[in-house]
């Protein structure tokens, strides 16, 4: 899955000719997924009105949809999702589990889309404070039950969940090393599990590097960590990097099998 950020304050962020370009080069390259959005949910980041939110990603999403990924829309909001899904995107990824917005369990089972559900506390303006945990990897797994249980009721059929510990939100360094390392626990869901490790301040706290762009190689490592511990989705900024990574490795390892 790569990212493509469509935010004022993303470093990943261009104008809408040059993000249509990365998007085509991160196809180019090998992701499956495009994930789009236009809030920011970093530590600290103000909220955006969804119609702000809408006047960003809509463009992207129109140019990019149909040209070999899989478009998600990367989202809290219900009536972005609902935009986002008729210009052409297929799955929506709420970091809020479908839980900030209360029309969007309804509408995406309505709609019948894939959704990643994503274990967070509080909003982006409070999570910091909120990243106190007896049990990291089992209190984020029973919550994440709770957000899969949900959304089934709600209309969602199972098979088209995806489930994500949230890599950052509202953990500690130390929080996300236990989430990695206990990672097989969350695929006791039988759907597939998402990870973004990509560029994240952990990743800079071990590696010794402030600069999110010069995190790519611990990026890497972090990745290939967790498809050995049986992620099956990885959201990344550096696809081909990462690709190329996941080649070598793959190969490495069937051999030695």
């Amino acid at each position: 899955m790569g990212v493509l950020n469509a935010t004022p304050d993303s470093f990943a962020n261009a104008g809408v000719a040059a993000t249509v370009a990365d998007g085509l080069d991160m196809i180019a390259q090998g992701a499956a997924i495009l994930d789009i959005g236009g809030e920011s949910t970093r530590p600290g980041a103000a909220p955006v009105a969804p119609a702000e939110e809408q006047a960003r990603v809509l463009p992207l999403i129109r140019a990019l949809a149909g040209r070999g990924a899989l478009i998600s829309v990367d989202t809290r909001h219900a009536s972005t999702m609902a935009a986002a899904l008729e210009a052409g995107a297929g799955m929506v990824n709420d970091v809020s589990g479908l839980t900030h917005d209360p029309d969007a369990a309804a509408l995406v089972a309505a709609l019948g889309c894939r959704v990643v559900l994503m274990h967070m506390r509080g909003t982006p303006q409070t999570m910091p404070s909120l990243a106190g945990y007896d049990d990291v990897v089992g209190e984020v797994k029973s919550a994440l039950a709770a957000r899969v249980e949900a959304a089934v009721q709600a209309g969602v059929r199972r098979e088209n969940l995806v489930v994500d510990p949230g890599i950052g939100f509202a953990k500690t360094a130390a929080h996300n090393v236990a989430l990695l390392r206990g990672l097989r626990a969350f695929c006791a869901f039988g759907v597939p599990v998402l990870v973004g490790v990509s560029r994240k301040a952990f990743i800079g706290a071990i590696g010794g590097e402030a600069d999110p762009v010069r995190r790519v190689a611990g990026s890497v490592a972090a990745a290939l960590f967790a498809l050995e511990q049986g992620a099956s989705i990885l959201r990344v900024h550096d696809v081909y990097e990462t690709m190329q990574a996941i080649r070598v490795w793959t190969t490495l390892r069937d051999q030695a099998n």
